[in-house]
């Protein structure tokens, strides 16, 4: 048997997403397990011992209908029994009707409905801890008998990895014998950016509670805004900030994130790659983000926290609609709001 998972887009997603693979080996232990993915979410999955190989959509087939088709022609000749496409927009749609496989499973939506041969509808609100984002990816396993429960996204570092990021970081001045934060100071865009004058103050609070080695996470594209929150903290914080000490790419950040006592920050990526290394977390949600699907696991090791949990009135729509009005929002999300639980955050690792 041959199965193929498309998850194309972001870090968090692909990552996410990776959980099928466990529930699919074990069911079909001798099967061929494929993932359909960008290249640069790659470092999130590399050495996952559940997928066999791996199929990258690139820039070239997202820009061109040629290319498109292309990659939709050379899935088909793989012969694929199973598709499962996570992805569930236009250019999946192609490739998964193209590959002519016997069972095509996706979300439903009217429109793409009959390039499917099982179509589930997503729930829309849970109880489970695990979140929506998991409890709807694992609904697709459902048409090949697997009913999964409880798992979780997983990273897999090699020793080599772990042990070269923890000499990098007693390099540059690192000391293992106290607390190290990693804090997520911005988001993927301006609308997942928590304010910066804001997020200064949270890491004063974080720093004042901790006396922990903060680092920053960011790309190298955002450095002005960087310096610019290290210049807003109190001048009591900003030596304990290792502000030049990151990792030269993903897998790096990766490694060096498996050494942190806790990252918080800006909900996305890092925050999901750092539940998959089990370190704590604590998330500040953009307004315009459903917190019920993307809070995976929230208990007092992962917590995150939402405008719309101090201010529900607000939200008389779904969360989403109010996209354009992000930046009105964040204003209104004080860090006085949540910073008792921020508190009770940190105060349960005794840092």
């Amino acid at each position: 048997m041959k199965i193929l998972v498309i998850q194309q887009k972001m870090i968090g997603d692909v990552l996410t997403s990776s959980i099928l693979f466990e529930s699919l080996r074990k069911k079909f232990p001798k099967a061929q397990l494929d993932y359909l993915i960008n290249e640069h979410t790659f470092p999130v999955v590399k050495n996952n011992p559940f997928i066999d190989n791996f199929i990258f959509f690139t820039k070239e087939a997202e820009a061109s209908k040629k290319q498109l088709l292309k990659l939709a022609k050379s899935i088909k000749k793989q012969k694929y029994d199973v598709v499962i496409d996570v992805y569930s927009k236009l250019s999946s749609n192609i490739l998964t009707y193209f590959s002519k496989a016997k069972i095509r499973i996706s979300y439903h939506k009217s429109y793409s409905a009959s390039f499917y041969t099982h179509n589930i509808k997503r729930k829309t609100v849970t109880d489970n801890l695990n979140g929506l984002a998991i409890e709807n990816r694992l609904q697709l396993l459902k048409p090949l008998g697997i009913e999964a429960l409880n798992l979780k996204p997983k990273i897999y570092l090699s020793d080599d990895e772990i042990k070269e990021s923890k000499q990098f970081l007693i390099h540059n001045g690192l000391n293992f014998k106290k607390p190290i934060l990693m804090i997520s100071v911005l988001g993927s865009g301006d609308n997942k950016t928590y304010p910066l004058p804001y997020m200064a103050r949270v890491i004063d609070t974080i720093y004042s509670l901790t006396n922990g080695q903060i680092l920053f996470n960011y790309i190298p594209k955002q450095k002005n805004q960087a310096t610019e929150i290290f210049n807003l903290c109190n001048e009591k914080t900003k030596p304990a900030i290792f502000l030049d000490v990151f990792g030269k790419n993903l897998r790096e950040f990766i490694a060096i994130t498996h050494h942190c006592n806790a990252v918080i920050g800006n909900e996305g990526g890092a925050i999901n790659m750092a539940k998959a290394l089990n370190v704590h977390t604590f998330a500040i949600f953009s307004p315009w983000i459903d917190k019920a699907t993307w809070n995976l696991y929230e208990d007092k090791n992962n917590t995150g926290v939402h405008l719309k949990d101090y201010k529900p009135e607000i939200y008389t729509k779904p969360e989403k609609t109010y996209k354009k009005e992000t930046r009105k929002l964040y204003n209104l999300f004080k860090p006085e709001l949540f910073q008792d639980k921020l508190i009770e955050f940190l105060k349960n690792f005794n840092f």
